[in-house]
């Protein structure tokens, strides 16, 4: 049999055909300044904008972000891609409301402040250290380098609006959460 779910007190051992299908798309968070962070998310996360969505009758503007695999085909047509953004998983949802660049003492709450909410963004890297000198190269700052605190080989940077984001290499997390053996 192929794993399916750990269980837990209030996991759902056999969701509902219902729910077949389901997909998760993407989280979303404001950004102040798009140019700052779009040039953060793509030139530093090497992520591509799928498509923007203008709402001028709201004055806020959506950029979804993804990296596609290489052999990923993207639609050229700007409806069809739409469509296709939609039904992909792990896409990064950028809303800018309209003014807030202009702002200087405009800031968005990390969630990690208090009170505490929203934690962080996740991105896996095929070699940590080499992830951690590009991020030192275009002088990233970081809440925690992977070296420091009590769990190792994970580091937390900053995007421009503070938000955190956990850097991690798979291989190096095979212990992660296990008790140590005595």
């Amino acid at each position: 049999m192929s794993f399916d779910t750990e269980h837990y007190p209030g996991v759902c051992a056999h969701p509902s055909e219902a729910s077949r299908g389901f997909v998760f798309n993407h989280s979303m968070v404001r950004i102040k300044d798009p140019a700052v962070s779009l040039d953060f998310y793509t030139r530093i996360m090497g992520m591509r904008v799928l498509r923007k969505l203008d709402f001028p009758e709201m004055k806020f503007t959506l950029y979804f972000l993804h990296r596609p695999l290489e052999v990923e085909s993207v639609p050229e047509d700007t409806g069809e891609r739409t469509a296709w953004t939609f039904a992909q998983r792990g896409i990064l949802e950028l809303t800018h409301n309209w003014g807030t660049e202009s702002d200087p003492e405009f800031k968005y709450h990390d969630g990690n402040a208090q009170p505490q909410g929203f934690g962080h963004l996740c991105f896996s890297v095929p070699n940590l250290a080499a992830a951690v000198a590009w991020f030192d190269e275009n002088q990233v700052p970081y809440v925690k380098r992977p070296e420091q605190g009590k769990m190792k080989d994970v580091a937390f940077i900053k995007d421009p609006d503070g938000y955190w984001i956990e850097i991690v290499e798979p291989g190096l997390l095979k212990q992660l959460g296990q008790a140590p053996v005595v």
